[in-house]
């Protein structure tokens, strides 16, 4: 909505005395709302797409990629210049047509298209062969279960993208050392094609529609290390996530950051879990507003654990069901540092309010006022099934890592990796 008239109120609200607050809006808000209301703004022209196989620049490398920067078409980094020929040759791994709309992505209200889709696969280095998973992202990110409308709110959350099956070994993702480092073309290539998806589809822009504090650069994939999965006896996230086990699967989520947990130590699960569960807490904050108020039931956090530790886990006897019921018994905290944390500290409910007032007014979930002692000890998500766990990473090193969830603004989703009819075929001539 272009030229929308808005009324500014200086500086936070978060970050303001009451009188500051008042002496703001009635000095500087409510003359901006007047004009607003009776000033009518000058007509938006907004300009034309181009059509969806037009030549928008000719030139040598230099020239093309300096002609995508200033027209906010890449990240900063090279790009492939996107030529028809390289497109097609993309197209080559998909069955689907090129003129197929995915979807509508917010907030420009541009189709994703099949044809968009292989030009920034291209742009972002990735090899033909990553077509069908790149349409999978593509569904994915147009869901509106997954909400990408929220791309841009200020927390700066990114995108994880992770992959199962078959597919991890068809083109050699790395899922050990390093799982999260960039260096290896599949997981950092598609990585970066989620983000230029985001710009150039979405129209999610730095400064412009993307107001993150601070944010973080593009992901790279992380692949689940299945080998160790079944060695183990556990099933993969895809299963998890209601597939079947073989199944090729993408699954992303939006997380508004991450840590390692280092030297993860003890020989059962009885030793090793309770230090990962006070690890998990001790990095969620504002996200518990995504458990408890205002918006509860959506907080999904993801654990990553090195091989060795689920190993070590499983040899207890332990199934990753009862490692979820392990931390959603045990990963808690006070509930008068929950009330603190959402109200004085954030803000996100009212200052003063308790759980048990939550529970009762019909917002919170009625486990969070098991009694009103304010030291009960409650969870920091609604659920043991709201924990996502997978394997991966370095196989002899003891630690684990944890993402801590953007809630409904960027909610867990999966989708089916749909490979073309003769895809033995394609990717023998690839390799």
């Amino acid at each position: 909505m272009p030229n929308l008239p808005s009324g500014i109120i200086p500086g936070h609200v978060n970050l303001q005395s009451k009188a500051e607050l008042e002496k703001n809006i009635k000095t500087v808000t409510l003359n901006q709302i007047v004009k607003a209301l009776t000033v009518q703004p000058e007509e938006a022209i907004g300009a034309p797409e181009p059509g969806l196989r037009d030549i928008l620049f000719k030139g040598t490398f230099e020239e093309v990629n300096d002609f995508f920067y200033k027209n906010e078409l890449s990240d900063g980094l090279p790009i492939v210049p996107p030529t028809v020929e390289k497109v097609q040759e993309f197209l080559k791994f998909t069955d689907r047509s090129p003129d197929e709309v995915i979807g509508v992505l917010l907030p420009e209200n541009r189709q994703s298209t099949v044809w968009n889709v292989a030009i920034n696969g291209v742009m972002a280095g990735c090899r033909p062969e990553y077509m069908p998973v790149l349409v999978a992202l593509a569904e994915a990110m147009a869901d509106p279960n997954y909400g990408v409308e929220h791309s841009g709110n200020t927390p700066g959350a990114d995108t994880l993208i992770t992959i199962n099956g078959p597919i991890i070994k068809d083109l050699k993702f790395n899922y050990e050392q390093g799982v999260l480092r960039d260096g290896f073309q599949a997981n950092t290539t598609i990585g970066r094609f989620w983000r230029l998806m985001l710009r150039n589809i979405a129209g999610f822009l730095p400064h412009k529609t993307d107001k993150a504090t601070y944010g973080n650069t593009w992901r790279v994939v992380l692949a689940e290390n299945e080998d160790a999965v079944a060695r183990i006896g556990w099933e993969p996230l895809s299963v998890d996530r209601g597939f079947k086990a073989g199944d090729n699967i993408v699954t992303v989520a939006r997380y508004t950051g991450g840590g390692v947990i280092l030297s993860v130590s003890g020989s059962n699960a009885e030793e090793v879990l309770p230090y990962i569960a006070d690890s998990i807490v001790g990095h969620i904050k504002w996200e518990l507003s995504f458990t408890v108020a205002p918006w509860p039931g959506f907080e999904r956090p993801l654990l990553i654990l090195s091989p060795i530790i689920a190993e070590t886990i499983a040899k207890s006897g332990w199934t990753k069901k009862d490692v979820k019921r392990y931390l959603y018994e045990h990963a808690r905290m006070p509930a008068w540092k929950v009330e603190k944390i959402l109200g004085q500290w954030t803000m996100n409910i009212p200052e003063g309010a308790t759980l048990c007032e939550l529970v009762k007014s019909g917002i919170a979930p009625k486990q969070f006022c098991e009694s009103s002692d304010p030291n009960r000890m409650v969870p920091i998500v609604c659920s043991p099934d709201d924990f996502q766990i997978t394997v991966s990473g370095d196989p002899g090193r003891s630690n684990a890592y944890v993402f801590i969830h953007n809630g409904f603004m960027g909610m867990t989703t999966s989708k089916l990796i749909k490979l073309p009819a003769n895809w033995n075929e394609l990717l023998k001539k690839a390799k």
